[in-house]
């Protein structure tokens, strides 16, 4: 009679192709991983990011956190799956995310402060070049030998009116000799304003501009936690000062967390500098990144350096006490990043 492991191993390798690993438990894990794409993050990670929790990255301009963000947002759209990029100062290129293999059908884009006048519809949208790129417009023959213009019956129309404005008294000039009133014209005075203290976080009603794109984002980024339906939702507030970002109460960061965990979806944060404290379960610091030295006269990218500031349940809680001190894991890793001209190496 075949032992217990080998009715295993039969009954598994015949149900391979409908249930792998029918009879064996899935390990147990804390929160499920995405991998981001990147070899070196995903072994730091031991997997990718976590699924249903906030993952704060940080750090200047030129570090990396856009390119890691991108490399996740194309891992989750090659299998089919919605992102959405909220764009707090609308300095997200599509170009950029389709050339790293970003499926843009699948990435809801929420742009913050743009005007409605730029938004124009899609079957609208041209590039504005000067006229001395464009081919001059053929000339139309008209009554006015060669000219543009309609029938003189038309011209006609609105004659009465302008010669009635022409002949009016007012518009004549006075002459030299007669006396001219001067009219004072009190100049404007423009006085320093008083420094006034610093509204409080809470408050709804801001004029600055930054704090405007920050309450747009906010909300949407409310709507669409609220929606669900999206794998990742990426807010983008790396290029807002840190005095702005550090104004959004840490309740919100909470409920941001509590609303990614309930529907199930990564939310990614972008900042300069740490602002969702403990709100966040995996905090990135990204160094800025050094240009790579491949070619002299080609810039083919750049090699970045990430650490991880705060990383919870790391290891699964356990009774047994080791009696050699545990290997330590590696909490920084380099990455390098390459340009789209570069071409595969």
């Amino acid at each position: 009679m075949p032992s217990a492991s080998t009715l295993r191993q039969q009954i598994e390798s015949a149900l391979a192709h409908r249930i792998p690993s029918a009879l064996t438990p899935a390990p147990r894990v804390i929160r499920p991983m995405i991998p981001t794409g990147v070899a070196e993050m995903d072994a730091m990670l031991d997997g990718g990011l976590p699924v249903g929790a906030m993952t704060e990255m940080a750090g200047p301009e030129t570090s990396g956190r856009t390119a890691l963000a991108l490399s996740f947002l194309r891992s989750l759209t090659d299998t089919g799956r919605a992102c959405a990029w909220i764009d707090v100062s609308d300095t997200f290129d599509p170009e950029s995310a389709a050339a790293v293999g970003v499926d843009l059908a699948r990435v809801l884009w929420v742009r913050c402060g743009v005007p409605k006048a730029a938004m124009k519809p899609s079957r609208e949208l041209q590039f504005s070049l000067p006229e001395k790129y464009l081919i001059a417009a053929s000339t139309k023959k008209g009554v006015h030998g060669g000219g543009c213009g309609g029938h003189p019956r038309k011209e006609v129309k609105g004659l009465a009116g302008a010669v009635h404005e022409l002949l009016r008294p007012e518009t004549f000039a006075p002459r030299c000799a007669e006396p001219q009133r001067r009219v004072r014209t009190e100049r404007e005075a423009f006085l320093p304003q008083p420094q006034t203290s610093p509204a409080p976080a809470n408050t709804r009603s801001h004029s600055g501009k930054p704090w405007t794109r920050i309450e747009q984002a906010l909300r949407a980024t409310d709507l669409i936690l609220q929606a669900g339906g999206f794998s990742t939702i990426v807010l983008d507030m790396g290029s807002i000062a840190p005095e702005h970002t550090s104004r959004v109460p840490l309740a919100t960061w909470f409920r941001y967390r509590a609303a990614a965990e309930r529907a199930q979806s990564s939310f990614l944060l972008l900042t300069q500098h740490p602002c969702a404290k403990s709100s966040s379960e995996l905090l990135l610091k990204f160094l800025p990144g050094e240009a790579r030295h491949d070619e002299a006269t080609v810039f083919t990218g750049l090699a970045h350096r990430v650490e991880v500031e705060r990383q919870r349940f790391t290891q699964p809680p356990s009774n047994v006490v080791a009696l050699r001190k545990t290997p330590q894991r590696a909490n920084a890793t380099l990455w390098k990043s390459q340009t789209p001209w570069a071409g595969a190496r």
